[in-house]
C-alpha cells in the first residue's frame, strides 16, 4: 500500500500547480488591464464616486452609503451593512477604469436591491462553503493517517466540493454586476461610446479572476478524488 507520505506528493500536484499558474495570469492580466485603461480620462469628467451615487440613484437605491477606504482595487459592496466601499484608487480617479470598478461594485448593489437569486443563493452558502475550506484537508489528513479511513476521506472531498460549488455561484453574480453597471453606464451618458469598450475590456479582465479561481478549485478537486476517492483496497 503506498504511503500516506508518498501519497502527498503524488504526481497530480501539478494539477495544483496548473491551478496557480492560472490563478497568477489573470491576476497580472487584470492589473495590467486596469493600469492601461487608468490612463484614459473620461470625457464627462465624473470620478468613480460619482459614477457610483449616478448608478444607485439611477436605479431607485437609496439606502446604500458610498464611502472611501484605503488600498489599491478594494473595491467592495457589504450587502449586510449596505455600504459600497470605493478604494482610494478609484473613488477620486476620472478614469474609465476607475468609473468601470465602482460601477462594478454597484452592480452587485443593484443585485441586492432586486433580490437577485444567484447572490442570495451565493450569500446562503458563503457559511457552509467556509466550513467546508477549514475542514476538508484535516478531515483527508486524519483520513489518510488513519490507514485511509474512507468515510473520513470521502467527507473531507465531499466538504472541499462546496468550495467549488460558491466559486460557480459566483461566477454568474461577477458576470451580471458587469452587465448591469455598463448597460446604466452607457444608456445615461456617463460614458461614450468608444469608453464603453474600454471598460468591458476592463470588467472581463476582472471577472476572469473569478473563472480562474474555479478551474483552480476544480483541479484542486480532481486531484483529491484522483488521488484518495477511489477504494484503495483495488
Amino acid at each position: 500500500m503506498t504511503s500516506p507520505i508518498f501519497a502527498l506528493f503524488d504526481p497530480t500536484y501539478f494539477l495544483v500547480i496548473i491551478g496557480l499558474v492560472l490563478s497568477m495570469v489573470a491576476s497580472g492580466y487584470v492589473n495590467s488591464t486596469f493600469r492601461k485603461y487608468d490612463q484614459y480620462r473620461s470625457r464627462s469628467g465624473v470620478t468613480g464616486t460619482d459614477a457610483a451615487n449616478y448608478i444607485l440613484q439611477h436605479s431607485g437605491i437609496n439606502d446604500v452609503a458610498v464611502t472611501q477606504i484605503s488600498g489599491n482595487l478594494t473595491d467592495n459592496y457589504n450587502g449586510q451593512t449596505k455600504v459600497l466601499s470605493l478604494s482610494q484608487s478609484t473613488a477620486n480617479s476620472t478614469s474609465v477604469a476607475a468609473i468601470g470598478v465602482a460601477a462594478h461594485e454597484c452592480g452587485h448593489a443593484v443585485q441586492d436591491a432586486t433580490n437577485y437569486a444567484p447572490m442570495r443563493i451565493r450569500t446562503a452558502i458563503v457559511p457552509l462553503a467556509n466550513i467546508g475550506s477549514s475542514l476538508s484537508f484535516p478531515l483527508i489528513l486524519i483520513g489518510v493517517l488513519l490507514s485511509f479511513n474512507q468515510t473520513l476521506i470521502h467527507l473531507g472531498i465531499l466538504l472541499f466540493s462546496l468550495a467549488l460549488l460558491f466559486q460557480l455561484v459566483t461566477l454568474p453574480v461577477e458576470f451580471n454586476a458587469s452587465h448591469r453597471a455598463l448597460k446604466i453606464l452607457g444608456e445615461g451618458g456617463v460614458l461614450t461610446q468608444e469608453e464603453v469598450p474600454m471598460v468591458r475590456k476592463v470588467l472581463t479582465a476582472a471577472a476572469l479572476t473569478y473563472v480562474a479561481a474555479a478551474l483552480s478549485t476544480f483541479l484542486q478537486l480532481l486531484r483529491l478524488v484522483l488521488l484518495f476517492g477511489g477504494d484503495r483496497d483495488n
